[in-house]
């Protein structure tokens, strides 16, 4: 019990933990910036006026949104990267690092497109109609007038999300990247043992990044509102 309770482990890893939690850090900064692009661009194919674009879109977001994330990790890794010799990176290190980022960014892509479509039902469709009236095209209507309103309407939901795909890098430990946070606790109890400050540690770093952000982000919900 007292090994269970010994905080000596901690402190006496903190580089270790910090480490980790930098890792974390990397794969969830360039998968957010990935999954807005992608789950931007899946959006615009869904709203797309071309019927086989909108039906493409929409069963894409609802293939990778009923996927288990571990899945399409496997599927990187496994199939891609190890089966077909597909790699990102010579170095086997990056070369994972960049295919967990991907399997990651696509799922959560999929998310992302969910809550801008929604923001996009909140725009008056008369905006639409104004924009084709003065000559806009789709994809200049889309960037100019729906989407930005979009965008504004769901910032805290994409938040949500954001915070959901922090949460999830443990499993891109699990599967691909094995450096971030939770792998580094894994690595921790095979060396020593189960100890509870080890996971409480842990689990307060996960909070010192989820917990500003989710405050983050509603502070800027609030402050982006549009009163309609």
């Amino acid at each position: 019990m007292d090994q269970l309770l010994d905080f000596g482990p901690v402190f006496d890893n903190l580089d270790l933990i910090l480490g980790g939690f930098w890792a974390t850090v990397r794969l969830a900064v360039v998968t957010a910036i990935l999954a807005l692009i992608f789950g931007t661009f899946l959006t615009a194919l869904r709203v797309s006026p071309v019927t086989v674009l909108s039906r493409t879109g929409s069963l894409v977001v609802n293939l990778l949104r009923n996927t288990p994330l571990t899945l399409l990790l496997a599927i990187c890794i496994l199939a891609i990267n190890d089966e077909l010799k597909i790699t990102l990176s010579g170095t086997e290190t990056v070369n994972r690092y960049w295919w967990g980022v991907l399997g990651l960014s696509i799922y959560t892509g999929a998310f992302v497109s969910e809550a801008l479509q929604s923001g996009i039902n909140t725009v008056p469709i008369g905006q639409a109609e104004a924009a084709r009236s003065i000559g806009l095209t789709f994809l200049q209507s889309l960037r100019l007038i729906i989407l930005p309103q979009a965008f504004r309407a769901v910032i805290a939901p994409l938040g949500s999300v954001l915070i959901a795909m922090i949460k999830n890098t443990t499993v891109v430990g699990a599967v691909a990247y094995g450096y971030e946070a939770a792998a580094v606790m894994k690595e921790m109890f095979d060396d020593m043992g189960a100890s509870i400050p080890v996971f409480l540690g842990i689990a307060a770093g996960y909070l010192v990044l989820t917990l500003p952000t989710g405050f983050f982000f509603g502070w800027l919900a609030k402050r982006m509102a549009v009163a309609r």
